[in-house]
Order: structure tokens, then C-alpha cells, then sequence
């Protein structure tokens, strides 16, 4: 009897969650029921497997197995990265994680597993979607990449790349990974959706750069791009997120720190869409000092978003 595909999957995960060493894909074959019996079908549907669980957000890690001679590759899941820790949130803090989520999307995804596992009900009315971002190819492993410092092998432009990442961005209806390229030895931009096969990851914190993103100098920032006269814009971030502000636009932007540790940014905005996203980015840690016509632009938003939620 022919074993369905989503049965097939959760076989998978169960199995390389509660492996004590990493398993081949021999081994895989042999052990999870549904996979056809030949070779090479069963190459082809292990690699649709993987990236399923990939694009899914699952953790799957590649290893060497240890002992193996020649060296061999091997799967598993780390339980520690594929369940979620409690962080010890109150109420109005799961009410507004569930809010956000709600109201900005990824393309094709749904929040309410990642929701239900911090505890927050989901029972009752959900915010309007505002906005839904498109998804890409790695999106889950470069997201994890960037916030755990793991260095990233993956294939780019015909070779073969080694990167430590320190930024992701979704710019004009395209995901970029930003990184220090270890065998060019400069910081470079990749667009996820060329990238060649798989992205692998390496352990946690073996990326060999200084992540500090200061250095960085890309810049793909929707408020500096376009055509238009730039225009002067002030904004305050509070001390819990400056230095993070500061390391995201990099050393050409002016920072000038104040005596509480928060930083005024004076940004050259060319689309105030960009800069609105970038300033909501920091929620009330954020202030729009000036000009006035791109702090009633933010206001103006924010008043027709909650008109709109209201009226829903």
C-alpha cells in the first residue's frame, strides 16, 4: 500500500529528531517507509523531501558522520533548533506578537504553528493583513544563519561560496543575503533566488566574521533608492536598539550619539514607503524628528491602517 506523502515526511522528522548521530541517505531509505525502491527515484524524492521540510522552516542539518571512511554525509534534526523554547511572555506581549503576525505575511505561510507554540490563542478575529512579503528559495536557513552566525556554503553565480552572513533584507519583491564572501575576502550581496541547490549550514556561532554589520558596505535600503532629490530625514532609536540601527546602515550614514545611548540618523530618503518601513521596523523605540511632511506621512499611515483594522 502506497504510504502518503505527508505521512512519509513526518516518518522523516521523527526519525532524524531522535537519531543520535547523523543518518545517511542510505540509511533513510532502508528506514522510512514510501520511498520507491530503486536508486535513483528514491534520490529524487529525498531531495523534493528536503527541500519541503526546508521550505517548511525544519532544521535540517548535513554532517559528516562520524567514523565514516570515506567521509560521509548525514541528516538530522537538532531538537534544540526545531522546537521552540518557552521565552516567557505575558499576555499583552503574545496579543501583540499575534497582531504582527497577522498583519504582515509571508507569502504561502501561515504563523499559527509558530503561535501556537509561544501559546498565544488564536481563537476570535485576526488583524487585516497590511502587507504580504514574498517567500524564497533558503529563506528559512538564511533567516536562521544570520540570527544564530553560522557560516553558509551554497553555490552562486557557478562556484562554489563560503559565507558569514550578517544581514537579510527584502528589497522591491526580492530576498538578499548579505555576507562576507570568505573566498572573494569582501562583503557581497547574494539574491536568494539564484542561488544554485542547497544552502547548508554550518554550527552555531562558526561564522568567522565580526557580525557587527558596521563594516558593511552594501547598501540596499529601500529608503536610499530611487531617482528622486533625496530628503533630509532625522529619526531618534532609543538605546535598546542603537547600536543594532547603527550597524544595519552602515558607517556612511551621520550618528550622532545623545547621553542616554540613543542615536540620531540623518538618512537621505528617496521613497518615503521605504523609509516608513525602515522607521516601523523599530516600533516605539523609533522617533521621526523631521522633516514634517515624512513624520505626517508615518502618522497619516498608521491612523488609515488602524481605520481600516477597526472598520474589519
Amino acid at each position: 500500500m502506497a504510504v502518503p506523502k505527508i505521512e512519509r515526511l513526518l516518518d522523516l522528522i521523527a526519525e532524524l529528531l531522535h537519531a543520535e548521530r547523523p543518518l545517511t541517505s542510505e540509511q533513510l531509505h532502508r528506514r522510512i517507509p514510501g520511498y520507491p525502491p530503486d536508486k535513483e527515484s528514491f534520490k529524487r524524492a529525498f531531495e523534493r523531501d528536503k527541500k519541503d521540510l526546508r521550505d517548511q522552516g525544519v532544521p535540517l542539518r548535513i554532517e559528516t558522520v562520524p567514523g565514516s571512511t570515506p567521509p560521509q554525509d548525514g541528516y538530522r534534526i537538532d531538537p534544540d533548533e526545531y522546537y521552540l523554547r518557552d521565552p516567557g511572555l505575558d499576555a499583552d506581549e503574545l496579543a501583540a506578537i499575534h497582531l504582527a503576525a497577522s498583519a504582515v505575511r509571508l507569502e504561502g505561510a501561515s504563523a499559527a504553528g509558530g503561535l501556537r507554540k509561544l501559546g498565544a490563542p488564536l481563537r476570535g478575529q485576526t488583524a487585516s493583513t497590511i502587507a504580504t512579503l514574498p517567500t524564497a528559495p533558503h529563506l528559512s536557513t538564511a533567516f536562521d544563519a544570520v540570527a544564530a552566525g553560522r557560516r553558509l556554503r551554497f553555490r552562486y553565480g557557478g562556484k562554489d561560496r563560503t559565507v558569514d552572513p550578517f544581514r537579510l533584507q527584502h528589497q522591491r519583491g526580492r530576498w538578499y543575503l548579505q555576507g562576507h564572501d570568505a573566498d572573494a575576502g569582501e562583503a557581497r550581496s547574494f539574491r536568494l533566488d539564484r542561488v544554485e541547490g542547497d544552502m547548508d549550514a554550518g554550527e552555531p556561532g562558526s561564522a568567522e566574521v565580526d557580525l557587527d554589520p558596521a563594516d558593511n558596505p552594501l547598501q540596499l535600503d529601500g529608503w536610499a533608492l530611487g531617482d528622486d532629490e533625496p530628503v533630509e530625514a532625522r529619526v531618534r532609536i532609543g538605546p535598546r536598539q542603537a547600536r543594532v540601527v547603527v550597524g544595519q546602515v552602515g558607517p556612511a550614514v551621520p550618528a550622532d550619539w545623545e547621553d542616554d545611548g540613543s542615536v540620531v540618523l540623518t538618512l537621505p530618503v528617496r521613497r518615503p514607503e521605504g523609509f516608513r518601513s525602515f522607521v516601523l521596523g523599530f516600533l516605539d523605540d523609533a522617533e521621526v524628528l523631521g522633516p514634517d511632511e515624512l513624520r505626517d506621512d508615518l502618522i497619516d499611515w498608521l491612523r488609515a491602517v488602524a481605520d481600516d483594522g477597526g472598520a474589519a
